[in-house]
């Protein structure tokens, strides 16, 4: 007998169990992680790198500071975090170790070392002590999270007072012809570079459907303030194919 009460949520366009999501996650990441990288700079032309020196630029990291960056899978926004701050420390956190092990290879990672902690961890039950960091990143993850209000309301329980919140996510085109134009890029040409470059075709339609499942900035924004967070903003990018989030633990 099944039970008819279970939540579910959303994978992509399917409905599933709550229970069924993470693993499905979980699934899609340790598939593409040796390929992560390579498809994010085929995917964006190279742009996401400029989305997330524009994280930084706005999160103006401070020497000494302790970041958290969640879903960090190969370290990209922490190495970014730490180039920029002398003396702070940072804490990738991602619940895909394979992904976290390609983090470890590149080279960045070899010469920040005494810098960085590497944990296996869920954003939903991140597995620190309240009040630990001075900053929480999240980029390109927290679509994937099966209860996005519960990871919010953990970023803002492991913060410091003062403490930021920054969060880089795709989101909505504010206008419907570039939108329409960006679905058709999405849907028709990323799950084919999947399957070239990554020989995933599968988990690249799922990610590019994830994105159309997120919701948009001014309803995210609102979940931000549910959470306990004060001063929320957030700028577009790139016409809004993605955003950037900001709040602070007040």
């Amino acid at each position: 007998m099944t039970d008819d009460t279970q939540t579910t949520t959303h994978f992509g366009f399917q409905t599933v169990s709550e229970g069924e999501k993470a693993g499905m996650v979980h699934g899609v990441f340790s598939r593409v992680a040796s390929k992560y990288d390579i498809m994010n700079d085929v995917m964006s032309v190279g742009i996401h790198r400029v989305w997330k020196d524009a994280m930084m630029d706005w999160l103006a990291p401070r020497p000494g500071q302790k970041l958290l960056d969640v879903a960090g899978g190969t370290g990209d926004v922490a190495f970014r975090f730490l180039r920029r701050a002398p003396g702070a420390s940072a804490t990738v956190c991602d619940m895909t170790e394979s992904m976290l092990i390609e983090g470890q290879k590149r080279a960045e990672a070899e010469s920040l070392a005494g810098q960085l902690d590497w944990v296996v961890g869920d954003a939903m039950a991140l597995p620190f002590a309240d009040s630990s960091f001075d900053v929480y990143t999240i980029s390109f993850g927290i679509r994937n999270v099966t209860r996005v209000q519960d990871a919010l309301t953990e970023a803002f329980r492991v913060l410091r007072p003062g403490g930021r919140l920054m969060v880089l996510e795709f989101s909505q085109l504010p206008n419907p012809g570039l939108q329409w134009a960006y679905d058709r890029y999405s849907f028709n040409v990323i799950p084919v570079m999947g399957q070239v470059i990554a020989g995933d075709r599968d988990s690249y339609q799922y990610l590019v459907e994830s994105i159309r499942k997120f919701p948009d900035q001014e309803t995210f924004a609102e979940m931000i303030r549910q959470a306990g967070f004060g001063q929320v903003k957030y700028r577009n990018l790139t016409m809004g194919i993605a955003a950037l989030h900001s709040g602070w633990k007040i």
